[in-house]
């Protein structure tokens, strides 16, 4: 289905969508003096180079952000992204991505911490080299996150954003997610969690967003990207989501703008199309 190594992925749709989200919410809770912790529970290596290495085999940032790259007619959100992708491409060719570690440290203040967990060994080596002299600021698991998370909620300012998003490759993911979410949400009510999905023909795909919504009877957002069809093979990535629970009030109304955009931009075929679904207080 997918590839555990994301830099196969980097910058493709999904990512478009995961990390325009990403962006915002970050933004949101840089609008308070506050400290606030990022965690991610699969961090990834961080960054990754698009023209070389494992992102050139399908070229899929060609069909993400390199659809969005030099455009100036963006909406808020998607120029918000991009700005970030550009700082780090200063000579303006885009040639390597942010991953959501990244993103944070570069929104990040002073005062906010990051905690990213990573599995895999490769990964996490890149991941360490890239914030080695980040102090304690930045501190770096070796582990499975969905446990690990556990003894970080809730973190001490109890103000954090979460992000889940595994490869879904192993189809245990899809209740592990589950479960870490509402763990989660026992330790620490008033996080902010973001669970991306990948939009696949597999079952448990299919049926996890009613399982998310389950989690908690109010106060999330739901948000689907489709660029085509689901395949007829069966195989392959035709759109993702991210459900977001406790987010800020304003993400909805950011999204409903970019959306569309993205369906008309991104879009690959007659089923492109975006759902925004929200549940308030």
């Amino acid at each position: 289905m997918l590839s555990y190594r994301h830099a196969f992925h980097a910058g493709n749709h999904a990512d478009v969508l995961k990390h325009a989200v990403v962006v915002q919410l970050l933004h949101y809770l840089g609008k308070k003096d506050k400290a606030y912790w990022y965690i991610d529970t699969h961090a990834g290596a961080g960054a990754y180079a698009l023209r070389e290495g494992y992102a050139t085999k399908n070229a899929e940032f060609d069909t993400g952000i390199g659809k969005l790259w030099g455009r100036n007619d963006l909406p808020g959100a998607l120029a918000d992204y991009v700005d970030e992708v550009a700082a780090l491409n200063p000579d303006g060719e885009l040639r390597f991505y942010p991953g959501s570690p990244y993103l944070a440290w570069r929104l990040m203040r002073e005062q906010d911490r990051m905690r990213l967990f990573e599995l895999h060994s490769t990964e996490i080596d890149v991941l360490r080299h890239r914030f080695h002299d980040a102090g304690r600021r930045v501190m770096i698991y070796a582990g499975d996150g969905f446990d690990g998370i556990k003894a970080l909620l809730p973190p001490p300012p109890r103000r954090a954003l979460v992000l889940i998003d595994p490869s879904f490759e192993d189809k245990r993911d899809y209740a592990r997610t589950l479960t870490c979410v509402e763990e989660s949400l026992t330790r620490f009510a008033n996080g902010t969690y973001a669970v991306w999905y990948p939009q696949v023909t597999r079952p448990e795909s299919q049926r996890f967003p009613e399982q998310l919504k389950r989690l908690q009877d109010k106060n999330w957002l739901h948000l689907t990207l489709s660029v085509s069809n689901p395949p007829e093979d069966g195989f392959g990535l035709y759109g993702s989501g991210m459900f977001i629970l406790n987010p800020p009030y304003t993400l909805e109304a950011t999204m409903k703008e970019a959306l569309p955009w993205l369906v008309k931009t991104l879009g690959q075929d007659a089923g492109a199309q975006f759902k925004i679904e929200s549940r308030g207080d």
